[in-house]
C-alpha cells in the first residue's frame, strides 16, 4: 500500500500537525506502508527570513516530503501557522499525484488551502481526513461556500480529540472516528536522576501562554534555584518579549528549535514541564509528548488539556496566572517522591494511549476498510 499524506504547512517551522505527520510516516513505514509527504517548504536564505519572523529548521528535507511550494504567515485561531499559498503549487501537487499513484491519501485539515484543497479536487484515489484544530474556526465561513463542496470527496473523517471534532461537525457534519495524535516513546525513561530544570515548549504564539511563564519564572527561581528552558521559540523574539515584560533573564536558557532527538533529550534530562497555555488547543501534544519521558507537566486547565491530563500526571492551574503557576511548579519541585511517581504514572499513560505503535495500527485498519469498501463498490 502506497499512502500519501497532505500537510498544508511548511516543514521548514515545527508545529503540532507538521511533527505528527513525520510520526505518522515513521509509524506507517515500520508496519510495510510507503509514504510521501506533500508539504511546503521554506529553504534557508535572505527570502525566508524576510518573510518569516520564526527560525526554521536548517538543511533540506528529508527523501520523502515532497516540497510543492512557500508558505504564508496566516493568523487562525490564536495561532500563526505557516500555510502554502499560491497558484504555484496547484500544479506541483497535480505532478505529484500522477507520478506517484498513491492508492490512498491522507489528509490532515482538508478544509485548508492550498495542498489540501487541491488534492481534494484532484485525487483519484480514496481520501481519508484528520481534524486538528477547536475552536469556532470564524475563517471557515468564508471557505465552506467556495469549496466546501469537496467534502463529500473524504471517505473517512478522523479527529484528534473530541474539541477537534466538535469544531469540524459546526461545519461538517458526520461521523468522526476518534484517533488522539501519537507521542514519540522513548525505549527507556526514569524520572530520577533528572537536572534541576523546568521546560517551556512551545512557539512564541500568544496562546501558548509564553509572557505567563516569564512572569512567573522570577518568583520560581528565587524560591526554587531551578533554571528555564525556553524550546520552540525564536531566541530574539524571547528576549524581545523579556525585555518588554522587564523580567531578567536569570536561571533562563533559551535554545529555540530542537530536533526531535534534542527535544527528546531535554525531556528526558529535566524534572517538569510548563505549559502555561491561554486556550486554542485541541490536543495537548506538548503535554503527551512529556509524559513519554516521564515528566510530569504543571499546565492550564482549558479545553484539549482537560482530556490529556490527569491528577496522576501534574497539576492543573488556572490559564493567565502567573502566581498559580509558580506555587504549582515549587510545589512539584519540592517533592522529590510525588514528583517521581507522577512522571511514572505519566509514562505509563503515553505508552497505553498515545504509542505510534498502536496508533499506526489503528490507521492502517481504517485505510484496509477504506480500499476495500471503494473496491467493493466498484
Amino acid at each position: 500500500m502506497k499512502v500519501g499524506i497532505v500537510v498544508p504547512y511548511s516543514w521548514s517551522f515545527w508545529g503540532a500537525v507538521v511533527e505528527h505527520a513525520e510520526l505518522q510516516a515513521q509509524a506507517l513505514g515500520a508496519l510495510g506502508i510507503e509514504t510521501r509527504t506533500i508539504m511546503g517548504n521554506d529553504p534557508p536564505g535572505q527570502f525566508t527570513r524576510a518573510l518569516h519572523p520564526r527560525v526554521g529548521r536548517d538543511g533540506p528535507p528529508p527523501p520523502d516530503v515532497i516540497p510543492v511550494g512557500r508558505s504564508a504567515i496566516v493568523p487562525a485561531n490564536r495561532s500563526l501557522p505557516n500555510i502554502i499559498f499560491g497558484p504555484r503549487s496547484v500544479p506541483r501537487i497535480k505532478r505529484t499525484l500522477a507520478q506517484e499513484k498513491f492508492d490512498l491519501l491522507h489528509l490532515h485539515e482538508p478544509l485548508t488551502p492550498t495542498p489540501c484543497i487541491a488534492a481534494l479536487a484532484m485525487a483519484t484515489c480514496p481520501i481519508v481526513a484528520t481534524y486538528h484544530a477547536s475552536g469556532e474556526l470564524g475563517w471557515t465561513k468564508l471557505a465552506m461556500p467556495v469549496w466546501g463542496f469537496l467534502f463529500d470527496r473524504i471517505d473517512f473523517r478522523i479527529a484528534v480529540s473530541e474539541q477537534a471534532r466538535a469544531s469540524a461537525q459546526r461545519y461538517a457534519p458526520g461521523e468522526y472516528e476518534l484517533i488522539p495524535n501519537g507521542v514519540l516513546i522513548p525505549p527507556e525513561a526514569n524520572p530520577g536522576n533528572r537536572e534541576h530544570r523546568i521546560l517551556f515548549v512551545g512557539r512564541q504564539e500568544a496562546r501558548k501562554g509564553l509572557p505567563v511563564m516569564l512572569r512567573a519564572w522570577p518568583d520560581v527561581h528565587r524560591r526554587t534555584g531551578a533554571r528555564l528552558r525556553v524550546i520552540g521559540a525564536d531566541p530574539l523574539a524571547v528576549r524581545l518579549l523579556l525585555s518588554r515584560l522587564r523580567v531578567p533573564d536569570e536561571g533562563i536558557d533559551v535554545l529555540g528549535f530542537l530536533t526531535q532527538e534534542r527535544l527528546t533529550g531535554e525531556l528526558l534530562a529535566g524534572k517538569a514541564m510548563a505549559a502555561p497555555s491561554l486556550g486554542g488547543e485541541s490536543f495537548g501534544m506538548v503535554l503527551t509528548r512529556a509524559f513519554a519521558c516521564a515528566m510530569p507537566v504543571v499546565a492550564s486547565d482549558i479545553e484539549g488539556y482537560r482530556d490529556v491530563m490527569t491528577a496522576d500526571t501534574g497539576l492543573s492551574v488556572p490559564p493567565g496566572d502567573p502566581e498559580s503557576l509558580a506555587d504549582a511548579l515549587v510545589e512539584l519541585l519540592a517533592d522529590e517522591n510525588r514528583r517521581q511517581e507522577l512522571g511514572q504514572a505519566a509514562r505509563r499513560i503515553a505508552v497505553q494511549r498515545y504509542s505510534w505503535e498502536e496508533i499506526g495500527r489503528r490507521l492502517v485498519d481504517v485505510y484496509e476498510s477504506v480500499l476495500g469498501r471503494v473496491l467493493a463498490a466498484a
